[in-house]
């Protein structure tokens, strides 16, 4: 897979100042920061969910996206089973034969026994792992994911976790906004820091966590950087 994201001197209202960055394939990126720091914004900008105010978002030189899908925080689930779901994500993206492929995706994060049932009932863990089941059946080149576990449970998450590193392994680019240190640490390579709508830091995870760059940096570790 070639990939390069760019954004250059993107911005969005106050929320977002303008950055420069680039996004190339290969491991997993996190985008960390307190809450209100502008995680999300960035993520959906980075999507193509929203434009920016100024600058402009490429993918590799021009603005056409690459295959890619996002989950987020609180998932939407369709009025239908766990197993329509994936099929309806596969056949708005042009697959006709999309029953074998959504069941493949189902077993991969371990949710084939729920087939069958009313997606809407399941519990928080298990729609977060039917969004990324929804995903997955896409083999996106990257996968936007947006505190997919910030309202779960420690066995939920842990179930999470290994789903997001098996879009690793797949060869799959993360993207992830966590303001959960020990997550950072876990399933990040490289970190880009926010503070207040700006990239204030970016470094590979070990150095970010041993020798933080900026003031902001660190008291966020420490605990002291006060959340928006």
């Amino acid at each position: 897979m070639i990939l390069s994201l760019k954004l250059e001197a993107v911005s969005f209202l106050n929320i977002i100042q303008p950055l420069t960055l680039e996004i190339e394939a290969g491991p997993s990126t996190i985008i960390l920061g307190a809450n209100g720091a502008g995680k999300s914004v960035l993520m959906r900008l980075m999507h193509g969910l929203i434009a920016p105010t100024s600058g402009a978002v490429l993918w590799n030189g021009s603005d056409v996206r690459r295959k890619q899908a996002m989950v987020f925080q609180r998932p939407v689930m369709l009025r239908r089973s766990a197993l329509a779901n994936v099929v309806y994500a596969l056949e708005a993206a042009g697959e006709r034969d999309a029953q074998p492929t959504a069941m493949a995706a189902l077993k991969e994060v371990g949710l084939a026994h729920l087939a069958h049932r009313p997606a809407r009932v399941l519990s928080g863990g298990e729609q977060q792992r039917l969004a990324l089941a929804r995903a997955w059946a896409l083999h996106p080149e990257v996968l936007f994911l947006d505190e997919p576990t910030a309202s779960l449970d420690p066995s939920a998450t842990r179930e999470i976790e290994a789903v997001i590193r098996a879009f690793d392994a797949s060869g799959t680019k993360v993207v992830m906004a966590t303001h959960n240190l020990g997550q950072a640490r876990r399933l990040g390579d490289e970190v880009l820091f926010i503070h207040q709508g700006r990239l204030v830091e970016r470094a590979p995870v070990e150095r970010f966590f041993k020798q933080p760059g900026s003031p902001e940096a660190a008291a966020f570790i420490k605990g002291e950087l006060p959340w928006d």
